[in-house]
């Protein structure tokens, strides 16, 4: 039957049958669509939304995260911290499989060891995995006779940090925290990509690139509901590859897709008013949900005078950088170019949706043309004369947002250019410190404000590092690294505050807006919950006939 399933799912694809013809096969398939393609099933390379989806149907971690980004147990039953944070004692389940897989003699099942595996197979510099980051705080002897990953026992995994890292837990609940079988990885090396075997809700089954993956029910997995029921109800998810999202959205409204995540602007004011409410046309006939997405869009500006780029640039001052930030309405850019589905960008870099973020926070920037004004001449540009142009540097799909501040700013006398890179190009430069003023954004890898303060560590310039600005502050490192060794959320959100504002008092970045996520769903479809991180959980979803 599971044969059957397969080769049935694959002709309603390629034939683009309707969705009566999945109907009468007696089983419920979960169908979405990934525009850009997938590019690996091995978890070491989920380093964008794509790949992470998939990973997350496959594989499983010590813990995984709950709609509160909270760590939960998963593989991991429970687990101790050291007092002074540096040592994390896991216990871990004893009867959790991986998927059947010829290689296995029976039954496999995750021990402690596969995580000793996993986890140095991600730091191991061979590999290259772009997740090798998250192990950074784990101690690691140079000659090999200490790890920071220790098996105890079968049942028991010990990790060491050489010194505290209060968003480590969170971390293990990304994809690049998964478990993986030493046998299978071993077998196929770089090929694992296409042939994953984890311990997820559900598991590969097969990939046609550029046209769909199809995985399938795992029958032994661990995890049940509240009432005592085996997880995941559907029993396949199919993802087809249409690389137009306007006729994957049409593909939606036909009923051939249960799901649709994010808003492009091919559709966006045909599906929603200029105040982010569904068009009357499509009310009732599937869902629109939304919520805080840990997304900050921004613009960068180099805040490092000693580069040659920077001799003589007018953003060395910050009072032309704070003038910059109070020059446009980002309210009434993101009512036009967003339809609403975003929140002005009016405080610091921390997103809303973010544990610990502050609401009323009394620092940022709102619209004050007085105030850039002012500050214009405290720099000694009175109404921007003797200003030179600023050069703005974007992409495409930002080209609006910047013509929009392009045309406020020359209203107070501050003239800027704009400079539109494609895409690729863009990032290859801002990491190479190429542009003094760019469009950027901060997709948080884990729920944890330290994320996107790191941004303005003096340790993390860029290219080393994620600190494209430059931006340094003896004041900003001391909190930093204060923040670090404070265990307590409340106390260590406290001093993630005075950082936040910090960084806006000397403004090497304007805050544009911080994103929300948009999903449509089809009214058969329950229990598909949304999150800040905007993570795609399957194993509790039904469809209903």
């Amino acid at each position: 039957m599971v044969r059957q399933l397969s080769v049935l799912l694959l002709l309603i694809f390629v034939s683009s049958c309707k969705q009566s013809s999945v109907d009468s096969s007696g089983k419920t398939v979960f169908r979405y669509n990934e525009y850009a393609g997938i590019t690996s099933l091995d978890p070491a390379f989920a380093n964008n939304q794509a790949n992470i989806w998939a990973c997350n149907h496959l594989y499983n971690g010590l813990v995984q995260l709950n709609q509160k980004l909270e760590p939960q147990p998963c593989i991991a039953k429970s687990w101790e911290i050291s007092p002074d944070g540096t040592v994390y004692l896991f216990h871990l389940f004893t009867n959790i499989q991986f998927h059947k897989n010829p290689l296995f003699k029976g039954p496999r099942y995750v021990t402690a060891g596969d995580f000793v595996f996993s986890f140095n197979r991600i730091k191991d510099d061979k590999l290259a995995s772009p997740g090798s980051w998250i192990f950074g705080a784990v101690s690691h002897d140079i000659h090999q006779k200490a790890n920071g990953f220790q098996a105890l026992n079968d049942s028991t995994l010990q990790i060491t940090l050489t010194s505290p890292f209060p968003p480590f837990l969170g971390l293990l609940g990304s994809a690049y925290g998964a478990v993986v079988p030493f046998e299978v990885v071993n077998k196929f090396g770089k090929d694992f990509r296409k042939n994953p075997v984890g311990t997820g809700p559900f598991k590969f089954d097969r990939w046609i690139e550029r046209s769909a993956l199809i995985l399938h029910k795992n029958p032994n997995y661990f995890e049940k509901d509240i009432n005592g029921k085996s997880l995941p109800y559907l029993d396949a998810v199919m993802i087809s590859f249409i690389s137009d999202k306007q006729s994957a959205f049409l593909e939606f409204l036909k009923g051939k897709l249960d799901f649709i995540s994010g808003l492009d602007v091919s559709y966006k004011d045909d599906l929603l008013t200029p105040t982010g409410l569904l068009r009357p046309k499509y009310k009732g006939k599937f869902r629109m949900e939304t919520a805080p997405y840990l997304n900050t869009e921004y613009l960068g500006m180099l805040a490092d005078s000693t580069l040659p780029l920077m001799k003589d640039n007018p953003l060395n001052n910050p009072k032309v950088r704070q003038a910059i930030n109070y020059g446009f309405d980002r309210r009434k850019m993101i009512t036009y170019l967003r339809n609403n589905m975003a929140t002005p960008g009016e405080a610091g870099i921390v997103p809303l949706g973010t544990p610990g973020f502050e609401q009323a926070a009394d620092y940022g920037y709102h619209y004050n043309p007085a105030k850039t004004a002012q500050l214009l001449e405290e720099a000694g540009y009175p109404n921007g004369k003797g200003l030179p142009p600023i050069t703005l540097s974007t992409t495409n799909s930002y080209q609006d947002l910047c013509e929009y501040m392009q045309g406020q700013l020359a209203e107070s006398g501050i003239k800027i250019n704009l400079e539109i890179n494609q895409a690729a190009q863009h990032r290859q430069m801002v990491a190479r410190q190429q542009l003094s003023f760019f469009r950027a954004s901060w997709i948080a890898d884990y729920a944890d404000a330290e994320n996107y303060l790191s941004l303005f560590y003096s340790k993390n310039k860029a290219p080393a590092g994620p600190n494209y600005t430059h931006f340094s502050n003896k004041e900003f490192d001391l909190l930093y690294e204060k923040a670090m060794h404070l265990t307590n959320d409340s106390m260590r959100w406290i001093v993630y505050r005075q950082m936040d504002q910090l960084v806006m008092e000397e403004s090497p970045i304007v805050i544009l807006y911080y994103d929300r996520v948009l999903r449509l769903t089809q009214n058969n479809i329950e229990g598909l919950v949304i999150n800040p991180l905007n993570l795609l959980n399957l194993k509790t979803v039904k469809k209903n006939y």
